[in-house]
């Protein structure tokens, strides 16, 4: 079973920055589109960032430039350095490859806390 590991969370004040790891064990790792999500308390989960096998990026639209995501293939990690952050992007941040996102399979995230 694959599994993804984020780490990275915390509290931070609000404009501040927080980078984002997550690991995985997923041996084509480097092949694969990877994409980070987040899920708020009493909210769906949802898309945040994705990178695919070529390094093409897309991001969610109230990401707004605040975020970049990135990968090391060698470390099997993907990153989501978060600049600007708002209260509203408090949540649990998951990565995951989107196929396994959309049978509903995903590993453990990591809790982003911003103050106002």
């Amino acid at each position: 079973q694959v599994q993804f590991v984020g780490s990275g969370g915390g509290l931070v004040q609000a404009g501040g920055s927080l980078r984002l790891s997550c690991a995985t064990t997923e041996s084509t790792f480097s092949i694969n589109a990877i994409g980070w999500y987040r899920q708020a308390p009493g909210k769906q989960r949802e898309w945040v960032a994705g990178m695919d096998s070529g390094g093409r990026t897309n991001y969610a639209d109230f990401v707004n430039g605040r975020f970049t995501i990135s990968r090391d293939n060698a470390k099997n990690t993907v990153y989501l350095q978060m600049n600007s952050l708002k209260p509203e992007d408090a949540a649990v941040y998951y990565c995951n490859d989107p196929r396994w996102a959309s049978q509903g399979a995903w590993g453990q995230g990591t809790q982003v806390t911003v103050s106002s």
